[in-house]
């Protein structure tokens, strides 16, 4: 895949960004990758590791020499937007690994992901101000969702940039990592965590928690309706009992 390298596991699927010339920038060419990942991932439910390595770098933001010669009818295309939209309706869980700039399209990539786990070099930011266009692509409705309206009306104001101390202070990032050589063994680690569960409570856990709050209770009850009547259901309960009880 342009842009991409892929490496399938049978519980997960490892994507590593590999523009490594254009400092993971993300360009049409990658998107229309990461559509691909995300058919196999509809098709073949697994969890999803995306990361741009441990050399320093996410993804710079879109690729600015494609975004300039964008026209209006780009936009209302959504070419990033429908991307990262999909990754986030993803079925099971997913996990950005991130080392060094998540800027722009990169920090909405990142967004985009269920939980984010980041080296002590990552940095986020948000400068589309700075370049007379705004965050398109999920960060104006998924920031504020992470960190709160006024903290991330700051950041899309001003484009600052925030650190990884700061990050996890603000509920941007579940983990920090240091040395980067342990950040894809922990986002390994957290996935791993999550495979214990069971996948079918995985995938009703996400759209319980991803609906409308409209939606809950009763999306709530019947998703636990269908758990309840699951065999994974019953014979975990069963082997927890039988722990408890030293059998």
């Amino acid at each position: 895949m342009s842009g991409l390298r892929v490496e399938e596991r049978p519980d997960r699927l490892v994507v590593t960004l590999d523009r490594p010339e254009k400092r993971n920038a993300i360009d049409a060419d990658l998107t229309a990758a990461l559509h691909q990942v995300c058919a196999e991932l509809e098709t073949h439910p697994r969890m999803l590791l995306l990361t741009g390595g441990t050399d320093g770098i996410f993804a710079s933001g879109a690729d600015i020499a494609q975004l300039r010669e964008r026209g209006r009818l780009d936009a209302l295309a959504a070419i990033n937007s429908a991307a990262f939209a999909r990754i986030r309706a993803l079925p099971m869980p997913t996990v950005a690994a991130i080392d060094g700039p998540a800027l722009g399209g990169g920090a909405e990539l990142a967004y985009a992901c269920d939980l984010r786990v980041c080296s002590a070099r990552a940095v986020f930011g948000q400068p589309e101000v700075r370049l007379g266009i705004l965050a398109g692509a999920g960060a104006t409705h998924r920031l504020p969702a992470l960190v709160g309206e006024a903290l991330a009306k700051e950041l899309l104001f001003t484009g600052r940039r925030v650190d990884a101390a700061e990050a996890l202070r603000i509920g941007l990032v579940n983990r920090v990592v240091d040395p980067p050589a342990e950040l894809l063994p922990t986002a390994h680690g957290l996935i791993d965590e999550m495979a214990k569960g069971s996948t079918l409570a995985l995938r009703l856990t996400k759209i319980a928690v991803d609906a409308p709050t409209a939606a809950h209770p009763q999306l709530d009850l019947v998703s636990q309706a269908v758990l309840f009547t699951d065999e994974e259901k019953h014979r975990r309960m069963t082997e927890f009992l039988e722990r408890r009880h030293g059998r």
